[in-house]
């Protein structure tokens, strides 16, 4: 059975001309032993809520995957899929693609993205198994991951959090085979994966990956071990079967071609055709596709007998619909921002908005990498999350920014929870492998970014974003919203938390803002851009974003002073304002030959496309100072009067 997986490896391999051989042909008894015996699934209903979830985080060996999903029977894993491996339009994507095929459950590649996505996984398990009880959800989250996934800084990251959550349904197949790309894993590295990980919290196994017996003695102790996440270091060899190049980086990444192919089938003793599988052993295969039909029944008829409420809500979680409360909850907000008229930062509106969302949302999980205090993300019915009170859902990621959003993922593909962390702006970068994974997954992933500006003051340009905004709306599928006060920052917490299919950021000021705006009925953030002050006809547009709208409305008095008139508008979201029809769009920005103005303290990288044929930038040409904001606002020219001043040029043009 684990030689039909090498045959397909190598073949598909080999006739896309492109792929990695080596590691499905290293890891194929453990593959074997695994889904033959203790994986949970069934491929005629791939989506069971209780199934177990399988992560290839050693995503360049996705050809193990695509196997493994073909011979168990899923029906969009056909054999002429394989024989398509790395075409366009195929589901075999060089790397899985969550979405592109059932059985994916989540897109890796980028090594250790996978492995920082199963604490996400795992922790979800154990939240939902709090909530609904383990008659409904007792699943299993295995992975398997590389030397590349132990190398790199995420994967160090998930390991210490998952042992300190004490994830004790987390296994993790580690293929030892000291191989990577440059050729022995010696070159680079020397460290004992094995003790790190048990210096984290982890249960720790040593097997002979090529022994089925020995992996399935070690699954089933792994599984026996509850209060703490296990770790299986299975000694394979790379290439496995291969008759020169096993063992060696040269099957790691390119095909093993005709003759090392013919050699390797002689060698396992495999006579059959390329992408034929022997009778006997597509039928062993296909029994062990249908073994979780049985569990998955049995589930079925639990899941029916449940109260009528849990059931109700337990569907409601994992479909991912918000309960009507939500809406009403942000509209009733917004009316009483609009009397009392705070001046807050939007660090504080996003705490106040979450504040009411959180008891009526019970989705949401909650976390900062560090900031608690700062990005404002936790709300007082929020009980912190650890080994001791699974139920809690409010996580302390320490300052671990790559591996809380990679866990956030898994979190969200795993369904049941909205997951939203915080951490600076600025710290985007430590975070942006995983928010580019969101969106290409199109994941409800929410990122409380606070510190947005120069207007953070005195911790200076090592903390001062400026050309991040622009970095993070070059991402298809992300939504960034910068609201300019708390009405804003409600509507646009509705927005993201009504966003399904695309993870948001939501970056907040650290110094106080003015209320701008009433609160209306209608949700004006989720237009991306609108007027807030001034008419349509007006021949000046000055748009902001955030703590600059009130600048922009700062210079339109001023305009107003000198017999110009101008309209002022605010602009939380590009990515929402594109999906607007055109009349909507030259309405709010006006038609050819408006002035427009944009300012924004941040770089001014992608605004032309706003600004049209009479059009200028006021904002950052540089990186930040450490000093007050008020004086840095000065410093850089970020003013009303620079506004005005620029509109007035222009109009006089």
């Amino acid at each position: 059975m684990a030689n039909a997986i090498r045959a397909l490896a190598m073949d598909a391999v080999q006739q896309a001309d492109s792929g990695h051989p080596g590691m499905p042909m290293g890891m194929a008894d453990v593959a074997t032993v695994l889904f033959s015996k203790f994986l949970k699934f069934d491929p005629t209903d791939p989506h069971w809520p209780d199934r177990d979830r399988f992560i290839l985080s050693a995503g360049h060996g996705s050809m193990l995957l695509y196997s493994l999903l073909y011979l168990t029977g899923y029906a969009d894993m056909t054999l002429d899929e394989l024989k398509h491996f790395r075409q366009l339009g195929s589901r075999t994507a060089g790397h899985p693609e969550y979405g592109h095929a059932s059985g994916i459950e989540t897109t890796t590649g980028p090594l250790g993205q996978g492995l920082g996505n199963s604490v996400g996984f795992a922790f979800t398990e154990r939240s939902l198994r709090q909530r609904f009880g383990p008659e409904i959800v007792d699943h299993f989250t295995y992975v398997i991951t590389g030397d590349g996934c132990q190398m790199e800084g995420i994967g160090q990251e998930a390991v210490t959090l998952a042992g300190h959550l004490g994830l004790g349904r987390l296994i993790v197949l580690y293929d030892d085979n000291g191989i990577s790309i440059d050729g022995p894993t010696s070159l680079s590295t020397s460290e004992d994966h094995k003790k790190r990980f048990a210096a984290a919290g982890w249960h720790v196994q040593s097997v002979d990956g090529l022994d089925p017996e020995a992996v399935t003695r070690a699954i089933r102790k792994a599984r026996n071990v509850t209060d703490k996440p296990s770790l299986i270091a299975c000694k394979t060899i790379i290439g496995f079967g291969a008759p020169t190049k096993a063992g060696t980086a040269a099957t790691h990444g390119s095909p093993l071609g005709k003759d090392e192919i013919a050699g390797a089938r002689e060698k396992l003793g495999w006579t059959a055709p390329p992408f034929e599988i022997p009778e006997p052993i597509f039928t062993a295969w296909r029994k062990v596709g249908a073994r979780g039909k049985s569990a998955r029944r049995k589930w079925v008829k639990r899941h029916a007998e449940m109260n009528a409420d849990d059931r109700a809500e337990f569907d409601r979680r994992l479909k991912g619909d918000l309960p009507a409360a939500v809406g009403e909850t942000v509209a009733a907000f917004k009316a009483k921002i609009a009397a009392e008229k705070p001046s807050w930062a939007t660090r504080k509106s996003s705490q106040e908005v979450l504040e009411v969302i959180n008891p009526v949302l019970p989705d949401t999980v909650g976390g900062s990498a560090d900031l608690t205090g700062s990005n404002n993300t936790k709300t007082a019915t929020l009980k912190p999350a650890t080994a001791q009170d699974p139920g809690g859902r409010y996580v302390y990621y320490g300052i671990r920014e790559h591996a809380m959003a990679a866990a956030m993922n898994g979190m969200a593909l795993h369904g049941g929870v909205i997951p939203y962390g915080g951490t600076f702006l600025v710290f985007t970068d430590y975070c942006r492998p995983s928010i580019r994974l969101a969106a290409l997954m199109g994941v409800r992933v929410i990122y409380v970014m606070t510190h947005d500006s120069i207007g953070l003051g005195e911790d200076g340009p090592t903390h001062q974003p400026v050309e991040h905004l622009a970095a993070l709306r070059a991402i298809p599928n992300l939504q960034v919203l910068r609201p300019a006060d708390a009405i804003e920052t409600a509507e646009c917490w509705q927005v993201a938390l009504e966003s399904k299919k695309t993870p948001s950021v939501i970056a907040l000021t650290r110094q106080n803002l003015p209320t701008i705006r009433g609160a209306g009925d209608d949700n004006l953030c989720a237009r991306g851009a609108y007027l807030l002050a001034g008419e349509a006809n007006a021949s000046i547009r000055l748009i902001a974003s955030g703590s600059e709208v009130q600048l922009a409305l700062g210079a339109r008095e001023l305009l107003a002073k000198d017999g110009l008139n101008a309209a002022v508008v605010s602009m939380p979201s590009w990515e929402l304002f594109v999906q607007q029809s055109d009349s909507y769009r030259q309405e709010v920005m006006g038609g050819d030959g408006t002035v427009r103005i944009a300012c924004e303290a941040a770089g001014g990288f992608g605004w032309e496309r706003w600004l049209g044929s009479k059009g200028e930038f006021v904002g950052m040409k540089t990186f930040g100072a450490s000093a007050k904001a008020s004086d840095l606002f000065k410093h850089f020219g970020i003013t009303a009067e620079a506004i005005a001043a620029a509109a007035r040029r222009l109009a006089q043009q």
